[in-house]
């Protein structure tokens, strides 16, 4: 299926529950909204390139090369989270081709809209995420 032409948005558009679940105006709407935030990590990721290039180490003092260095490996660890969030939303997108978005990978139980709004990325529903929370918690417990 091709989701390029498959539906069109209304501009005012929000998803509701008055409406099907992942109908297809609601998958438009968070496709839509994926490329949106994938679009602006990959702007901000060559921003951090470019800064990271242009910064040259030879700073006067030590302070000052102390603190650029700082800010790089900060600019580092905020491209490598990025780099993550970016995979996420690819799995996702992936999702939304498959016919899976918005339903828990465990339960095959509707993830929900509030959960989807807050977090496009999710694949678990909250109970199903709480449950894995708790069994992480028991493990690190007992370790």
């Amino acid at each position: 299926m091709d989701m390029e032409s498959a539906t069109i948005l209304p501009p005012d558009y929000v998803p509701s529950a008055d409406e099907e679940y992942m109908n297809d105006m609601q998958v438009e709407y968070f496709r839509q909204k994926l490329l949106n935030w994938k679009k602006s990590l990959l702007n901000q990721s060559q921003d951090t390139l470019e800064d990271l290039r242009q910064g040259g180490l030879n700073q006067p003092d030590d302070i000052d090369r102390a603190s650029l260095e700082t800010d790089k490996a900060l600019d580092l660890r905020t491209k490598d989270r990025a780099r993550k969030l970016i995979s996420k939303i690819d799995d996702a997108l992936k999702r939304i081709e498959d016919g899976t978005y918005g339903y828990c990978e465990e339960t095959g139980e509707p993830i929900g809209l509030e959960r989807l709004e807050a977090r496009p990325v999710a694949t678990l529903s909250i109970e199903a995420q709480e449950r894995h929370e708790r069994m992480e918690k028991t493990y690190d417990d007992e370790a």
